[in-house]
């Protein structure tokens, strides 16, 4: 109504409050919340009726209807904005009033009261307001006073107070559970309202007062163990909450010093009380046990605290002035055992955030665990300590030495052993040895085996041997020895169950045969228990349900097959402890929900859902008779894993976990066991059922049925029947029974069983007739209980059988549902029957179309007419909803009028939904709009679901928020820009209203950082991990496809995140401040958009930069091109690129990289390792031969230097390393003194390696420093690897000169390496052959841990190593290779040899060839079955490794006459057939290439010496016969390889596939880039492959070669545009000239074999002429048969027939009209005519001459109009010039006087100079030449010529003249002239 009321709205409010007098809940809930509704429109405007308003919801605070509370609190929540007096004058009595609200509440009215209340009492704290008309009653409440006001309400509850008069009410009754949580979460809302930093500066006040809460000062609080765990609870929670989710880092840190205060204080006290003992005793211990309460909560939030800060909290356990670690160390010895268990949790959180302590604390618990275990105390401090800490290694990645778990075991063998000897510490160290051995498991297998015999053999004796044993047990011993053995048997079962959790991989049948001899035993002591308790009393009672509990626990781990002979007693035991329970205790809130589907539970309102209350709300869950769980109910959860979303263990007690324990072995034994023994058990179940009455019948059921729906479920996942007839209907009747139960959990788990039991028994009848039975029960029962049970199991029925499948069945539940969902009267079964009716919608799937739309509209018709005060049945509304747009799907988009009628529906449907009240509600209302945006997006309003989204950002529900993102996360998916500019709009236009408050969330600024800015302050506050990883993946999404065009932006958010806390620490450095100032001082101005945000979030971002970097590179090259940003930026300045951002992006590196905590150091270094790798190489346009990267070098260098710090964390400095090398191998640095810095850090890191093992730190695993040392190693390889192939580079030699001087040691080092890594890759049948104490850089231990490492550096390694070994030509050979400075001799000589058996000096020779073999072995090794996921690079590193070996002599004078040859040939083949990569196969060519050159060198040494002892044997492969064995014929080898490659490139090749139609031949492929080198590296081999033959062998491959290498030629030979030649033409012809000048065509053995093939081959180079081809390049064929012509002998080419056809080809190319074809054909005929041979050379002078002296003739007449023209004329010319040269004397005149007219008629005179075109020009200038070179020469004949012709004569001399001037200047120009091409010349010279 609001504004618009005007002065009406005091008449309007008092008939509202009139009405409210005689109205119902429902009426009393409406007109609060409309109230709340004026008085938001009105503001001040209201105060008139503010006094009115009051009273009248102060009656409804306390009203008997939850949501009538709700709603009355958000009322008075909205009135104390403008009403002064609710916080002045009537604080007391809102105080009183909200705990009295509290009182009977549910989980919606704590947090609506519990949010008044905070807020209120905020208000009045920090209320500055002091007008005329409050001045006079108006005092300023203190913060003391506040707090006294919250402490009174939790430690009172709300029976009243009188703080005037001081009258404390000593009342008898301890405060309800309801009102102390609810106060709980006011602490909190106070605390948060007024916010973090108020929190910083008033911390030692605010704790103070909440941990008096728990001290001695309030006996009443604490006075049983379950006040005392709720009290705890509680307290943990406002710290958790406040500190853990207000506080920055810095402040958590102040706040911790605050904290481990508090623990001394009470440390002192504990000590004085325990040292004073003159004092009554009855004194000393109730301060002891009052200071427990206050110690658990402190140290658990430490814990908590530290745990959280990770390794950013390392100065704080660095500052010895705080104490921390001293502090919790020195409670471990205090006499409460709850306090000594959260002591030694606190110290596991401790190690968990700081892994390089877990081996100090380790080693100090252990040392004083042996020097006090006298002490009861220290014995069981320090035990529970080394267990928590042993949990703790599975969370650190670094782990502990190997050494440790052995000091473990001995310490825990000496305790048991030592038990006896001492009767005060018996019980403590049976406990402690137990649980040392139990921790010691977590450890897992590597570790664990080396203790497997003696954790057996312990095992074996603890138990008696045999029944007589135990019987004889029996009758000796007290109820105090009975105690130490159960609480020993207990251990040690315990330990097992651990072994088998842990190391399963450990479990063979062996091990299981040792561990089976004392389970009867165990189980016969558990049939006796029951006696033995009788006998020795109830001091027994614990330990006894202890060893049940341990027992139960671990048969349910073992497989049941093990002990099938004790299932009857286990089974009779478990009946009994489920039938006749020790407790009167209802369990069903923590056996059920499991049970129960997770759906179903929603059904049960908000305590069984999660929310951020959980911790403290679960209490309230489970009923006044239990208090939660809590760490000193099972010492042995101190090493567990912590469930999901609890930061403490919370185990509940013994006589709980033991019923737990037994439903959960019963549903294992039950599928286990004889179908008649079901029966039995089944039928004892129910007539004890039937036997008990009342609440204890309740909880028998309860427990009956969790065992035996645990059963069901344990035989449906093993497809096991359930049995008979009779089995069936027992078990019906028992799941019927729970269906009737007045516990709606138990009906939840009764409908879920029942579903389990039609998926069991899988019989469609059997179905049938269970729904039969519910819809008769439906339509006769008229309870509540029997409608809402049944309407459920209708729902659930179909659950596990794939869906509903009878239309029948489906029409019958639907209408059932639809008469139950309208039944007003009773709001449960409205929300059952629905909720089932969302489940039938899913099941029924394409069946349900039929329905959906009265099912809408019943759904709609709902939504609008059920009140909102039942927000059970919304909530059940919204799932239908839900489950119908699910139904209906991608129909949705459809536009016929149906289908827009459904989702105008749907779209109603929603919109009523988000207007509701209740949070969760619209949740609902959320996740359909998701729903529909995912199936109709352009139908749902985007603009208001973002609203609608940011505005419940901060929901203090934690499934809104949940929902809220899930749909961000997928709207983004799709529309990320829409989304980010609706959530801008939407803060730009509500400046005023509500809204940008909500959207101000922790100082989080919409406007200035968008809406991806408040999610990364959302991430940083929030403490849901389910809802963090969501944030991060929706921001990832929006990164993706929003971060190229806001590029700015995204990276301003960045560095915001990750320099908000680089500020702070750089404060740290500069002035170490004392703490209290940091807690006191006034805040700094809040300028910064992330105040302090916590180290994931800065992880966070710096993975978002590294993301932004890689969507840049696939977006635009100009993000990594300076000159080209700088441009494109200039003509529109809106365009932004990366490379723009350079020194951003370096300084967020520097800043992550030198940042305290571990996990952001690695992400910066990440950052900078990328930014390295993708930028070195931008020129710096200014500075020309520089690079843009090199002005960053300080940075870099400062970035690095701390990693390299002695206590940086190895894998920290191995990070580094690596980013060390790639900045040295980038080549950005030129100046060698600055390279020094950096080259510095890794010389230091290669000292530290130098020292060896026994130097190593004992920190950590021995495997993590095999991580660094193979990490510098590897970085050592890098660089060593860029200077070798990239040494040309000035920096490089200087560089060189560095590296050089380590090389010595280095190239030991990678030896020592690889050959570590050969004897890791052995496979496992070789182990015994592993050297017993390990490699020289790993350990016989840790050798698993190690094996990454290795597998991760090698390849590297292994290349430089190579290219060492090469480059010292594998000549040197250290003298002292025996002995070398480290711990121990690496050399490759130790291979596997012990060192008596091995000769003390090797030879060069074999230190050389074990190198060789080394190296060769592990690259075959890793050729031959690379991994499926082995990088390229490795491979290519092999390749490269190899191709170094082969280019020095002494490796391929190894490899040339060997097998080894032809084996890696092979090896080559196969990585070539599987890798695709052209790098690849380029690298695998080269290796090939030099295989060969091997293999010709053998061959050549090999004919040498026998020319030298005169013995003609034949060389080379082929011997005498010429046949090649495949597979040892190296020559066979090599062509396979060869045509693998040339057929992959050049199907057409393939005799097989040229036959096929998929292959036509003539369609010529133009190839890649990669493959025509392929093709070509290919065919270089081909034509050496002869050499290595004997002439036999020769004969044999000669014809595939030829068909190869002709085949390539016609297949490649295309004009290209630019008159170049293919580079495979270019190959082909040089393979083939190299093929034809073979001195084994002229081998007198081959040499007339070669002759017939020879000519066969030119036959077929002159056949290749397709018809329908016109495209083929005649140059290419004709330039293959001058190859012929030129290259053969002569009797090859000169036989009649080929030579004619030879001179018709050149005739036929000679009339070409192409001038390129033509100027090519005269080139090679003039090499032609030169042929020494006249046989040759003569026919073809014969046959063309003519012709061509005829062409140029004419040419007189065609004077050459271009450039090609005129080359086809000069070459003409040169031509006969050269035949003139050649021919006998009396021809010679005749072609002088050819020739001189045609030059004389190229002339010009002076005139017809100046007009003439270039060409013409360049004629004139060629002819003068040429004729004065002539005219000399042959003198006679010019004379003669000139005499008779005088026109010749004149135009002769007019030409002189007129050139006489300039000749010299034309002919310096000629030389330059550009109308030659000289660059075909070159590439095309193959004669």
């Amino acid at each position: 109504m609001g504004r618009i009321l005007g002065n009406s709205f005091t008449d309007t409010v008092g008939n509202v409050l009139k009405a409210m007098k005689n109205a119902e809940s429902q009426g009393r809930y409406e007109i609060m919340l409309s109230l709340q509704n004026i008085l938001n429109g009105l503001g001040a405007t209201a105060i008139p009726c503010h006094r009115d308003i009051y009273k009248a919801a102060r009656s409804c605070l306390t009203d008997r209807s939850m949501a009538v509370r709700c709603a009355a609190a958000k009322c008075l929540l909205e009135l104390q904005n403008e009403a002064v007096f609710m916080w002045s004058t009537d604080l007391d009595s809102v105080v009183t009033l909200c705990f009295k609200s509290f009182e009977g509440s549910n989980y919606d009215v704590r947090l609506a009261v519990s949010k008044l209340l905070g807020t209120v009492l905020a208000r009045a704290v920090t209320t500055k307001q002091t007008t005329a008309s409050t001045r006079q009653n108006f005092h300023r409440i203190s913060l003391e006073e506040a707090m006294e006001l919250l402490g009174t309400g939790f430690l009172r509850g709300s029976c009243g107070f009188l703080r005037a008069s001081g009258d404390m009410l000593k009342g008898t009754s301890s405060v309800s559970r309801d009102v102390r949580v609810g106060v709980t979460q006011a602490y909190v809302v106070f605390v948060s309202t007024l916010g973090g930093q108020w929190l910083e500066r008033n911390f030692s006040a605010f704790l103070s007062h909440i941990l008096d809460l728990l001290s001695q000062s309030h006996p009443k609080a604490i006075q049983t163990q379950m006040d005392a765990i709720c009290c705890r609870r509680c307290v943990s929670f406002i710290l958790r909450a406040t500190v853990g989710g207000l506080l920055g880092e810095k402040a958590q840190i102040a706040a911790a010093k605050e904290i481990c205060q508090a623990i001394w204080k009470l440390k002192k006290v504990v000590d004085a009380a325990m040292s004073d003992s003159n004092l009554e005793t009855r004194i000393t211990t109730t301060d002891v046990t009052a200071s427990q309460h206050v110690l658990v909560c402190t140290l658990q939030e430490l814990g908590s605290l530290i745990h959280g800060l990770g390794t950013t909290a390392a100065p704080l356990l660095q500052d010895s002035s705080a104490g921390i670690l001293e502090a919790v160390i020195s409670v471990i010895l205090h006499p409460s055992i709850s306090v000594r268990l959260t002591a030694a949790w606190c110290l596991r959180c401790i190690a968990v955030a700081l892994p390089s302590y877990v081996s100090l604390l380790l080693d100090h618990c252990i040392e004083r665990l042996s020097v006090l275990k006298s002490s009861p105390e220290a014995v069981t401090g320090y035990s529970f300590a080394v267990a928590a800490l042993l949990g703790a290694v599975k969370h650190c990645p670094l782990g502990i030495p190997h050494g440790k778990g052995k000091v473990i075991m001995t310490v825990a063998e000496d305790l048991l052993c030592s038990a006896s000897q001492n009767s005060r510490t018996s019980l403590q160290r049976t406990q402690a040895g137990w649980l040392l051995i139990a921790a010691l498991m977590t450890l897992g297998p590597a570790v664990v085996q080396h203790h497997l015999p003696r954790m057996l053999l312990l095992w074996k004796c603890i138990f008696p041997s045999s029944p007589k044993d135990l019987e004889t047990e029996k009758t000796r011993g007290d109820s105090f020895t009975w105690q130490v053995t159960l609480e020993g048997r207990a251990g040690a079962l315990c330990a097992i169950k651990s072994f088998v959790s842990h190391c399963a991989g450990l479990l063979t049948d062996e091990v299981v045969q040792r561990l089976l001899p004392p389970l009867p035993s165990a189980v016969d002591l558990l049939t006796q228990l029951s006696s033995i308790y009788k006998l020795y009393g109830n001091s027994l009672k614990t330990s006894s349900t202890v060893y049940r509990h341990k027992l139960y626990e671990l048969l349910a781990v073992l497989p049941p097959k093990t002990y099938e002979g004790s299932f009857s007693a286990v089974l009779k035991e478990l009946v009994a402890d489920l039938t006749v329970p020790d407790s009167q205790i209802d369990a069903s809130t923590f056996l059920l929900p499991p049970l129960c589907h997770a759906n179903d539970l929603l059904l049960l309102g908000p305590l069984l859902q999660e929310t951020d209350h959980r911790f403290i709300e679960e209490q309230l869950l489970l009923g006044n008779s239990i208090a939660g769980g809590s760490l000193e109910y099972d010492p042995y959860s101190v090493y567990e894993k912590v469930a999901k979303g609890d930061s403490v263990p919370k185990p509940l007690p013994p006589v709980l976990s033991v019923i737990s324990a037994a439903t959960r072995l019963f549903g294992v034994i039950f599928s286990h066991v004889a179908e008649s023994r079901r029966l039995q058990v089944l039928e004892q179940l129910l007539d004890s059922i039937k036997q008990t009455k009342g609440s204890r019948q309740q909880i028998v059921q309860l427990n009956v049925v969790s065992a035996f729906s645990t059963s069901l479920k344990h035989l449906a996942s093993c497809k096991g029947s359930l049995g008979p007839e009779e089995v069936r209907r027992s078990a019906l009747t028992l799941v019927m029974g729970a269906l009737k139960s007045n516990n709606p959990l138990l009906r939840c788990a009764a409908a879920e069983c029942l579903a389990r039991l039609a998926q069991v028994v899988s019989d469609s009848a059997f179905t049938a007739g269970l729904a039969q039975v519910s819809f008769d029960k439906l339509k006769s029962a008229r309870d509540v209980v029997s409608r809402t049970g049944h309407s459920l199991a209708l729902g659930c029925l179909y659950r596990y059988l794939g869906g509903i499948g009878s239309t029948q069945h489906l029409n019958a539940c639907v209408g059932i549902l639809y008469t139950l969902s309208q039944d007003s009267t009773s709001p449960d079964v409205q929300a059952w029957a629905l909720h089932s009716l969302s489940l039938i919608v899913d099941l029924a799937g394409p069946l349900f179309h039929v329905h959906v739309e009265p099912t809408l509209s019943l759904v709609l018709m709902l939504l609008l007419t059920v009140p909102p005060a039942y927000a059970e049945v919304h909530q059940s509304l919204g799932r239908c909803l839900n489950a119908l747009i699910t139904t209906l799907g991608p129909e949705l988009q459809g536009s016929s009028t149906t289908v827009s009628a459904l989702r105008t529906s749907c779209l109603l449907g929603c919109a009523v939904m988000q207007d509701n009240p209740d949070c969760l509600v619209q949740a609902q209302a959320i996740s359909c709009l998701q729903q529909l945006h995912m199936f109709a997006p352009r139908h749902v309003n985007l603009s208001s679901l973002v609203s609608c989204l940011c505005v419940n950002l901060c929901s203090s529900y934690l499934l809104l928020r949940r929902a809220v993102v899930a749909c961000l996360h997928q709207l983004v998916q799709r529309e990320a820009a829409e989304v980010s500019e609706y959530a801008v709009a939407l803060v730009k236009e509500n400046k005023d209203s509500f809204l940008s408050g909500a959207l101000f969330l922790a100082d989080v600024n919409v406007r200035e950082i968008g809406l991806e800015g408040a999610l990364l302050g959302l991430l940083d506050k929030e403490l849901d991990q389910r809802l963090c990883q969501d944030i991060k993946d929706t921001l990832s999404h929006m990164l993706t496809s929003m971060a190229v065009e806001k590029l700015s932006f995204w990276l301003k958010l960045c560095k915001d995140v990750l320099a908000a806390s680089a500020d702070t620490t750089q404060e740290e450095e500069t002035a170490k401040a004392d703490d209290v100032s940091v807690l006191t001082s006034a805040s700094v101005e809040r300028s910064h958009p992330f105040s302090n945000p916590r180290w994931s979030t800065r992880v966070f971002a710096a993975e978002c930069v590294c993301k932004i970097i890689s969507q840049c590179e696939n977006a635009d090259s100009a993000h990594f091109d300076i000159t080209l940003a700088q441009e494109r930026k200039q003509r529109d300045s809106r365009d932004d690129f990366l490379v723009l951002h350079l020194s951003d992006l370096i300084r967020m590196a520097f800043m992550a990289a030198t940042d305290h905590s571990d996990q952001l150091r690695l992400s910066g270094l990440q950052t900078l390792l990328i930014v390295v790798r993708k930028f070195a190489a931008v020129p710096e346009p200014e500075f020309p031969g520089h690079v843009i990267l090199e002005q960053y070098q300080a940075n870099v260098g400062a970035a690095l230097r701390p990693a390299f710090a002695p206590e940086t964390p190895p894998d920290v400095t191995a990070k580094a390393c690596q980013v060390c090398s790639a900045w040295i191998a980038s080549g950005v640095v030129s100046d060698l003194n600055d390279l020094r810095r950096v080259h510095q850090l890794l010389v230091s890191s290669l000292v530290k390696v130098q020292a060896g093992k026994e130097a190593q730190s004992q920190q950590y695993n021995e495997s993590t420093s095999t991580m660094e040392i193979l990490a510098v190693l590897k970085a050592w390889a890098e660089v060593s690897v860029m200077l070798c192939n990239n040494n040309t580079a000035s920096s490089a030699s200087g560089l060189l000169d560095l590296v050089q001087a380590d090389l010595g040691t280095l190239s030991k080092l990678w030896l020592a390496a690889l050959q570590d890594f050969a004897l890791l890759t052995l496979p496992s049948e070789y182990a015994s052959q592993l050297p017993a104490e390990g490699g020289t850089f790993y350990t016989a231990e840790t050798i698993e841990n190690a094996r990454p490492h290795y597998y991760n550096s090698w390849a590297l390694i292994l290349y430089a190593t190579a290219l060492w070994l090469t480059s010292t030509g594998f000549i040197i050979v250290d003298p002292d290779e025996g002995v070398t400075n480290l711990s121990r001799p690496v050399t490759p000589t130790t291979m596997c040899q012990d060192s008596s058996s091995r000769p003390l000096v090797k030879s060069p020779e074999d230190v050389n060839t074990d190198r060789f073999h080394l190296i060769l072995g592990i690259t075959v090794e890793s050729l031959c079955s690379p991994r499926s996921d082995a990088a390229m690079e490795n491979i290519i590193a092999c390749l490269r490794a190899l191709q170094a070996l082969f280019e020095v002599p002494w490796p391929r004078s190894k490899i040339g006459g060997d097998q080894l040859g032809v084996e890696l040939l092979n090896v080559l083949h196969r990585l070539i057939l599987t890798r695709e990569s052209p790098d690849i196969q380029l690298a695998a060519l080269e290796v090939v290439r030099l295989i060969l050159f091997a293999a010709q060198e053998h061959v050549k040494e090999k004919r040498r010496s026998a020319e030298e002892k005169e013995t003609l044997p034949e060389f080379g492969e082929g011997k005498d016969t010429g046949g090649l064995v495949p597979g040892k014929s190296l020559v066979f080898a090599t062509l396979e390889l060869c045509v693998c490659i040339l057929v992959r490139q050049l199907p057409q090749l393939n005799p097989k596939l040229t036959c096929s139609p998929a292959v036509q031949s003539g369609k010529h492929l133009l190839l890649s880039e990669d493959g025509s080198r392929l093709v070509s590296a290919a065919l270089v081999i081909l034509s050496d492959v002869p050499a290595i033959c004997s002439p036999e062998g020769s004969i044999s491959v000669l014809p595939t070669i030829l068909y190869l290498i002709i085949g390539v030629l016609k297949e490649t030979a295309v004009k290209l545009q630019d008159g170049q030649l293919p580079l495979t033409v270019a190959a082909s012809l040089q393979a083939l000239k190299g093929l034809l000048s073979s001195p084994m065509a002229r081998a007198e053995k081959s040499q007339a074999a070669w002759t017939d093939l020879l000519r066969s081959a030119l036959v077929t180079v002159l056949d290749s002429q397709p018809q329908d081809f016109h495209k083929l390049d005649e140059t290419s064929l004709l330039t293959a048969i001058t190859v012929f012509i030129m290259s053969t002998s002569p009797e090859v080419t000169t036989i009649e027939c080929l030579q004619k056809r030879c001179i018709e080809k050149f005739k036929l190319t000679l009339d070409s009209k192409d001038p390129f074809v033509q100027h090519k054909c005269y080139q090679l005929l003039h090499s032609i005519f030169q042929h020494p041979n006249k046989t040759v050379s003569y026919p073809y002078i014969h046959s063309l001459a003519s012709s061509i002296v005829g062409k140029l003739q004419e040419t007189e007449k065609a004077k050459p109009e271009n450039a090609a023209e005129l080359q086809v004329i000069q070459e003409g010319i040169k031509v006969v010039i050269a035949l003139t040269a050649t021919a006998e004397e009396e021809h010679r005149a005749h072609l002088v006087a050819c020739l001189l007219p045609i030059l004389i008629s190229f002339l010009l005179d002076e005139n017809a100079l100046v007009s003439a075109t270039n060409s013409a020009k360049y004629l004139h200038e060629f002819a003068l030449q040429n004729l004065m070179q002539i005219g000399p020469q042959y003198s006679s004949v010019f004379k003669k010529l000139i005499a008779s012709s005088p026109a010749m004569k004149a135009r002769l001399e007019s030409a002189v003249k007129g050139n006489q001037e300039s000749i010299k200047v034309k002919t310096a120009k000629h030389a330059k002239n550009p109308g030659k091409s000289s660059s075909i010349q070159l590439k095309t010279n193959f004669l």
